[in-house]
């Protein structure tokens, strides 16, 4: 059978490539981004009682009045952002919710600014769609915003951007008055943006999430993405929603019917048990621990003569492999993986170009003790 021109545009994700790499030597996998926190009591509880109560059929594509409502709710709590609970669209993870919203609004050929280094995901759904990526470059170690970039990415197919943050790899956190800067120039140029925040409550040092509903220039013409798999340690889950306008969330609808039907009804209930039961100190010490866990690899990177770009937020390090052995950031990544015995993404997952060929990403969200065993190997690197 012929594939589709489609199917060959997306290539496999450099993360899954190098967790097999990793599984075939028993290594540390520090490529994929696994919360490997407890889940919450609160979370797991809320779900299986909801099986047993028989939950465990179709709920409207939207998702549970419930879960919509806590998400509105939460939003409120965190960010005193009023929104209705029939502006939240719940899906199958973040990236469904992110998929929909591209079919919901844009068409093929239109032009996607995406800020580098990115998230693969990102780019790889805009291609699958038919739109085209450009991309505005943020420049290591601080990732700061170039508004003269980001004019000069502009053109007449320009559609929209998408922002990551916290971001993914990069860590950067955008300040309020970047988002405002953002903004006014989306509102020049008349586009849509995309704000993922999934890593929203990852924040390290002075750094406060500035969510995009919260920005006038931006609440009318954005869609927020995040979702609960990092939050609650439940990647396979699959549970992220969309807030947006409601007409475009009964657009997104329409479309998040006919591919995903709905998310699981059981897992909405436990999810919003733990967005209602879960107080702020839950949430403080996502932080606390990682911002530990942060110090204690990113210091083990310097002790190895590497060169991190210490992150605001996520759990993600962004590390400049110059002194490793390599000719590109794949033979580097590997030369890292058989010394150590740890895995890294190399830096061509996250730039269309080759502006990656001397760096890896680092997931340190990991346990403890393991972390502190690949801390150690580092510094023998």
């Amino acid at each position: 059978m012929r594939l589709s021109e489609r199917s060959g545009s997306i290539a496999q994700s450099e993360i899954r490539s190098m967790t097999r790499a990793c599984n075939a030597v028993g290594g540390i996998n520090m490529a994929q981004g696994v919360c490997d926190l407890e889940i919450p009591k609160e979370v797991i509880d809320g779900a299986k009682r909801a099986m047993d109560e028989g939950i465990n059929t179709y709920t409207s594509t939207e998702g549970l009045p419930r879960l919509r409502q806590a998400i509105a709710d939460k939003m409120k709590r965190f960010y005193d952002v009023a929104i209705e609970s029939n502006q939240v669209l719940v899906s199958d993870g973040a990236t469904g919710a992110f998929y929909t919203a591209c079919m919901a609004l844009l068409n093929p050929l239109d032009e996607v600014i995406l800020f580098e280094p990115y998230y693969g995901y990102h780019r790889s759904t805009l291609l699958s769609i038919g739109a085209v990526p450009t991309y505005v470059r943020l420049e290591a170690p601080q990732w700061n915003l170039d508004i003269t970039a980001l004019e000069a990415a502009v053109t007449s197919k320009t559609r929209a951007i998408v922002i990551c943050n916290p971001a993914n790899p990069s860590g950067k956190v955008f300040t309020r008055e970047e988002l405002e800067r953002i903004g006014t120039f989306a509102e020049s140029h008349d586009l849509i943006v995309f704000a993922d925040e999934m890593y929203e409550h990852f924040l390290y040092d002075s750094a406060v999430h500035v969510t995009a509903l919260s920005v006038p220039s931006l609440k009318n013409r954005c869609v927020v993405l995040s979702g609960f798999s990092k939050v609650f340690s439940i990647t396979g889950w699959r549970l992220g929603y969309a807030i947006a306008p409601i007409h475009v969330i009964e657009a997104m609808a329409q479309l998040n019917d006919l591919i995903y039907v709905c998310a699981p009804a059981p897992l909405q209930i436990g999810t919003a048990e733990g967005l209602e039961k879960l107080g702020d100190g839950y949430y403080a010490e996502l932080s606390r621990i990682h911002q530990y866990k942060r110090d204690i690899f990113c210091d083990a990177l310097c002790d190895a003569g590497l060169n991190p770009s210490v992150p605001n937020g996520a759990y993600y390090v962004m590390t400049d492999v110059s002194n490793v052995s390599g000719n590109d950031d794949f033979e580097k990544a590997m030369e890292i993986l058989e010394r150590t015995g740890i895995a890294s993404v190399p830096g061509r997952a996250f730039y269309h170009d080759d502006a990656g060929r001397n760096m890896v990403r680092f997931c340190y969200s990991k346990p403890l003790d393991v972390l502190e065993e690949a801390a150690e190997r580092i510094r023998r690197l």
